[in-house]
């Protein structure tokens, strides 16, 4: 089958949209279809288009869909489509109609859907396959932040909890590039760096050395970077917001309140210590890592996208 794959992260992007789309195309390749990845349509002779961001991609599907009205249309949502756009974009909410087929990177997604869309849906929890583990350095608690500094991941709370906290042993590392100016970290404590963007592979070593990985997101569809700390090992510190709830779970023990600093320097204290919280959280993750496997993404993603659609 031609698939033509659609995401507005373009070559040469850092992020998670990017990362996600390269896998994909990777496993229907694998799997004998024929995958053009672009950052729109540019594949009439496509059988079907598998499109990531029902606002941004919106173009694409339009004209996949007026063109050619028999093929299929399979849309993946990512964290601003589920918990922002889908509910204020009339370009969303068409993406959302034209579709075939609805794909969310965690179960609780669907919930944000409206009854009649959800028989579309299908869950692909994204996945890692670095062979790292979790190994943190000794002479320090590190903790790693690892996500481009934008709104929506509000990056800046980790640093800002870092005054209620008062041990010279931690250390707070950041990577991700700055998407907007005033998100800009600004302090004269010396246990927090900031990288800016890193390639891949080095922000997974940092995430490997690291004591714990915090999301402090306060929208997200399904964090690729939460499933690879899932793969490595290494405990999450997380918002509770419904894109971490719906892959840690709602029984998982590392969670703050979203946007309270002072929660997450608590629970940082509760961690640092390496009691019984974080045996916890190391047991927790460890549970998870089979939800993670390639192999699982891969056959929930073909599932979804070829074999799985009146």
């Amino acid at each position: 089958m031609k698939i033509s794959l659609v995401t507005p992260a373009g070559p040469g992007t850092r992020n998670g949209n990017r990362h996600t789309a390269l896998r994909w195309a990777s496993f229907l390749r694998a799997a004998g279809h024929r995958v053009t990845v672009a950052t729109r349509d540019i594949s009439s002779e496509a059988d079907l288009m598998l499109a990531l961001h029902a606002r941004r991609s919106h173009e694409s599907i339009l004209a996949f869909w007026r063109n050619h009205p028999t093929r299929r249309i399979v849309l993946a949502l990512t964290g601003t489509d589920v918990y922002r756009d889908i509910h204020l974009s009339g370009e969303a909410q068409e993406s959302l109609e034209r579709a075939d087929r609805l794909i969310v990177l965690q179960p609780k997604a669907a919930e944000e859907l409206a009854p009649r869309l959800r028989g579309k849906v299908r869950v692909v929890v994204q996945s890692s396959s670095t062979r790292l583990r979790h190994h943190p350095v000794k002479d320090a608690f590190r903790l790693c932040i690892v996500g481009h500094l934008r709104e929506e991941k509000d990056p800046l709370l980790a640093l800002a909890a870092l005054r209620f906290l008062s041990k010279p042993d931690i250390q707070v590392v950041q990577i991700g590039e700055l998407l907007d100016p005033k998100l800009k970290p600004v302090t004269k404590d010396r246990r927090y760096r900031w990288l800016g963007g890193v390639p891949h592979a080095r922000a997974l070593r940092w995430l490997a050395t690291s004591h714990a990985m915090i999301i402090s997101s306060r929208m997200e569809g399904g964090a690729n970077v939460v499933c690879e700390a899932i793969r490595i090992g290494a405990p999450v510190l997380a918002s509770h917001i419904s894109g971490n709830v719906g892959l840690l779970g709602e029984r998982y023990a590392g969670y703050f309140a979203p946007g309270d600093e002072a929660a997450l320097a608590a629970l940082i204290m509760k961690v640092q210590s390496k009691g019984s919280l974080y045996r916890t959280l190391k047991r927790q993750v460890a549970s998870l890592r089979p939800m993670v496997a390639p192999r699982s993404e891969a056959r929930a993603l073909l599932t979804a996208v070829t074999r799985d659609i009146p």
